[in-house]
């Protein structure tokens, strides 16, 4: 689902900062978030015991670890391909340095600072490596003083997004020794205030301000407060079935760019 949600967002953002991106950075930046997606859950069902998890998604990249092998291989040949004959030298540079990122992320948090207490919370690793992946494509193609408000935005859904699957996976990430904000009981608290703070500030934004980013602003909006409405069910409803639902609310860019095709 995230590497929808990354193309439909990266997709909204190029048309609101009148940029023609193309059909390649679009695959390429869903094929490498979900490498990225993939590699992680296949570290995490190779490194755990078969007792020790505790959801179907890593079941999955544990039980079918030699496939899923092997299909990641043929996705990254055509990633690879895709991007050095098809994208801009600006944007392989800038794609070789996000690369260079998440695989340092995936070191550091997957091994050499797995249990450490002070290493960079993962909910931030991932919303800005989220957010990182569209700004390559952006970078040379737009203002940087236009791109930074929109960006924002898209980070801070990504953030919000990610803190809230922590607060529900909680005791999942405790039995996967993954550590998470959610598991610290001074941040579990505003965790859940933050869909609110976001859909205020974005809202804030789409009202009172005016062209493309009013839309970037609205659907920010919105996504905030679908996941506030998720957040709230979580409880009866179970968290895998909120997982997915808070990884839903964040296609609200399909609409205007549905509207705009």
């Amino acid at each position: 689902m995230r590497p929808a949600v990354s193309v439909a967002w990266l997709a909204l953002l190029a048309g609101s900062l009148g940029v023609d991106l193309g059909w390649p950075p679009m695959v390429v930046l869903g094929t490498s978030v979900w490498l990225a997606y993939a590699a992680d859950r296949w570290i995490e069902g190779w490194r755990l015991r078969h007792e020790d998890v505790r959801t179907p998604r890593h079941r999955f990249y544990q039980r079918w670890r030699g496939p899923v092998a092997v299909v990641w291989i043929v996705v990254l040949v055509c990633d690879i391909t895709i991007a050095a004959t098809r994208l801009t030298p600006t944007a392989l540079l800038a794609g070789w340095v996000l690369t260079a990122a998440v695989g340092t992320y995936l070191l550091s948090h997957q091994f050499l600072h797995r249990t450490r207490r002070w290493r960079v919370p993962k909910e931030i690793c991932v919303a800005g490596l989220l957010t990182g992946g569209s700004a390559v494509f952006l970078v040379g193609a737009a203002k940087t003083s236009a791109m930074i408000p929109p960006l924002a935005l898209f980070a801070g859904i990504c953030f919000v997004n990610c803190a809230l699957i922590s607060s529900w996976e909680r005791d999942v990430d405790l039995a996967h020794q993954q550590s998470s904000l959610a598991q610290n009981p001074r941040h579990a608290s505003w965790i859940r205030w933050a869909p609110w703070i976001l859909a205020v500030g974005a809202l804030t934004v789409a009202v009172g301000g005016g062209g493309p980013g009013r839309t970037i602003a609205a659907c920010t909006a919105i996504s905030a407060l679908l996941l506030a409405a998720v957040d709230h069910f979580e409880p009866h409803i179970g968290w895998p079935p909120a997982r997915v639902l808070a990884d839903v609310v964040l296609l609200t860019p399909l609409l205007p760019l549905a509207f705009a095709a």
